[in-house]
């Protein structure tokens, strides 16, 4: 159990106590060892009385010199020993200090890597993994910021639009009917967004903790194309699907990369002109889902920029939908991809390892 108001040790101080404590009574008791064994040796064997006193006299004056010798020299490797831990104990704790100063200021809101460089291989190694670190945690810094400004941008067009027909409407300058309308219509597209906003936001929390589950992912497909089989109908619409006879489990996180092509559908239902295609088919290495529709196709100098946060194209809604659908992919160490296909129309594929 941790002591409040505990004094804390440095390890430098640490490793200097721990050390010396050994070293003095290593020597101490090679200092006794020494002693005994000279006054052993200076009585040993049978003496005669008339020599006893000469005897000892000697032995107790080369005792008394080994003695002295005895200590001097341990009190000469003490100090070196003391010297030595000394600058070991500096060159392990210096470099802990400046990591520690690098992850307080990471703490603090400065994310910019240190170019250190250590001898010793853990060091390195804790190195490294804080810069990577700190790295990820700029671009994540960046990102957020990025995505809230541009959130509340998004927000505010529709909040706008809701305020001005309403004012309008309060002083009799418009038609109460169609203002309502208009009102309702903004009201669902801000309801779409908040929804979107807050699930893109729950993909990116990083200490949310999610469950995989082994799936059919035709099925899947399925399932996905029937919850909108409605809006394509209205649109004229039809699904047609390329699935293997066979069943195509995978470990996913199911509601997510549901979420991922219902994505993908809608948008092939806002540009196809009279069919979408969905295909999921197990290669050597991975598996591909693919949604291909009959539309227009993408713009050349878009294909690059759709999957980014809040890009929309000719008639895109928020330009949230396909950053969502990267985001779950790239979750799921997969990549997802935008091109035009050979006949027309846009084909946009899931690559998910097998």
């Amino acid at each position: 159990m941790k002591v409040a108001g505990a004094k804390k040790i440095k390890i430098r101080q640490r490793i200097l106590l721990a050390f010396s404590a050994v070293l003095f009574f290593s020597y101490l008791l090679t200092g006794v060892a020494i002693s005994f064994a000279l006054r052993l040796f200076a009585v040993d064997g049978e003496l005669h009385a008339h020599t006893y006193h000469d005897i000892y006299t000697e032995a107790a004056r080369i005792v008394g010199r080994a003695n002295f010798a005895a200590l001097s020299l341990i009190a000469i490797m003490f100090i070196v020993a003391v010297a030595v831990t000394y600058f070991l104990s500096n060159s392990l704790t210096r470099p802990i200090e400046k990591l520690g100063e690098f992850a307080h200021r990471i703490g603090e809101g400065d994310f910019t890597p240190n170019s250190y460089e250590f001898n010793e291989a853990e060091l390195e190694d804790l190195n490294t993994a804080l810069n990577k670190s700190a790295k990820q945690l700029a671009t994540y810094d960046s990102e957020q910021k990025a995505f809230f400004q541009n959130a509340s941008h998004e927000l505010r067009t529709p909040l706008m639009s809701i305020q001005c027909y309403a004012e309008g409407v309060s002083f009799g300058i418009m038609e109460p009917k169609s203002a309502c309308d208009t009102i309702l219509h903004e009201t669902e597209k801000l309801s779409d967004l908040v929804t979107d906003l807050l699930y893109i936001s729950k993909i990116d929390n990083i200490t949310v903790a999610y469950t995989t589950t082994t799936i059919d992912l035709s099925e899947l497909i399925k399932s996905s194309a029937a919850r909108q089989e409605a809006m394509a109908a209205k649109r004229q619409i039809s699904f047609s699907f390329d699935f293997p006879d066979t069943f195509v489990p995978y470990d996913c996180i199911g509601e997510l990369l549901s979420r991922a092509v219902d994505n993908l559908i809608s948008n092939a239902i806002r540009y196809a002109s009279s069919e979408i295609i969905l295909s999921c088919h197990k290669k050597a290495e991975h598996i591909e889902i693919r949604v291909t529709d009959d539309g227009p196709g993408i713009a050349p100098d878009a294909i690059s920029h759709v999957f980014e946060r809040f890009y929309k194209g000719a008639d895109g809604v928020h330009g949230i939908g396909l950053a969502i659908v990267k985001s779950i992919v790239e979750q799921h160490g997969g990549r997802v991809t935008a091109k035009n296909g050979i006949d027309g129309g846009a084909v946009f594929s899931i690559i998910l390892p097998a």
